[in-house]
Formats: C-alpha cells, structure tokens, sequence
C-alpha cells in the first residue's frame, strides 16, 4: 500500500482497476477546509490524462510493471505477433492495446511493450521512423507559397502532410507521437 503523500511522479498505481502512471502529484492546503492532493494521472491503457483529486488519507496500490523490446514480425487476424528480443519468444499482442500505432508497424520496428504480470496493457513506438513514400496526393501546380504541403501515403499505409518537394519513393522521417514530417532522408 502507498499512502498519498508518498505518491511521486513516474509512479505508476492501480485505481479502480485501471493502470496509471503520476504525471504530476501537487498537496493544496486551502483556507477553509481540509487540505487535499490535486493529481494529473495517465490511464496506461487508453493514454487519456485525467486530473483528479484525493483527500488526505487516501491509499493506493502501486503496481510493478515490466518493459521488454519487441520486434514486429506480422498480424495475424486482428492480432499482432512480435518477437521479444530479451527472451526470444514470439508475443501475440492485441490489436486494441497497439491502438493508432499500427498505422506505423513494418517489418523488424522495434517497440517498447509494458506488461503487467504477462500481460501486456501498452506499447511505445520510437519517437522517429525513417518510412518510403508509396504514394502523393497531386498537387496544383500553381502554388508558389512555401509552405504548401500535400498528402502522402507511406508504406505502412499511414497519411501524413509532407512539402510538396517530396515524391513517391522518398524515405521521410517521421514523428511517430505527432504522425507530422520531420525530413527527406
């Protein structure tokens, strides 16, 4: 059991049987009333920050959490199967735990996978991928301005926003958290 006013940022609790990590944890003492713990807490599961306060006393249950490399070797139904690098073992991950992040997943990307006991609950991409360009939206041929952008389709099959000096076949880093441009490799 951890009490409130052992609650640290980076800890990550059990609360009403969901996972979250502390984003920030902040003791207000007011005037009239009794102090109580404003926090800003991350749902593991779903990514969703949520603000919420407790009242002295409160407890939680902090939960022991493990991070493993995964590579992506293919789907398989609406599943994902990786590979763990550390113990080369095939790990089957479920298509709603990897979320936004399959419009990213190729072939040999390795990922940052959370589990909980054996389960896995979350999975972190690298912040930069290096993608080819399969495919870009056309664009009018009359625009001068410098910062126009067009649509291009990469080869996981994700769309991003791209200058239009970038073609099909071109190798663009990208930021996975954001899904914006960062350059033509």
């Amino acid at each position: 059991m951890t009490t409130l006013n052992q609650l640290s940022p980076g800890m990550i609790i059990s609360l009403e049987k969901e996972i979250y990590k502390v984003e920030s944890s902040v003791k207000v003492t007011v005037a009239k009333g009794n102090p109580f713990y404003k926090t800003k807490l991350k749902n593991l599961t779903t990514g969703e920050v949520l603000e919420k306060s407790f009242k002295l006393g409160t407890n939680f249950d902090e939960v022991s959490v493990s991070a493993r490399r995964l590579e992506y070797l293919y789907p398989e139904g609406k599943d994902f199967l990786f590979l763990d690098v550390d113990q080369l073992e095939n790990v089957c991950v479920p298509g709603h735990v990897i979320g936004e992040s399959i419009h990213y997943l190729k072939e040999g990307i390795q990922l940052k996978a959370l589990f909980y006991a054996e389960a896995i609950f979350s999975v972190e991409l690298p912040q930069f991928l290096e993608l080819t360009v399969i495919k870009t939206e056309a664009s009018d041929s009359k625009v001068t301005v410098s910062s126009a952008t067009k649509i291009a389709i990469l080869e996981t099959g994700a769309r991003i926003t791209v200058p239009l000096f970038v073609e099909a076949g071109d190798i663009v880093k990208v930021d996975t958290h954001s899904s914006e441009y960062v350059q033509r490799v």
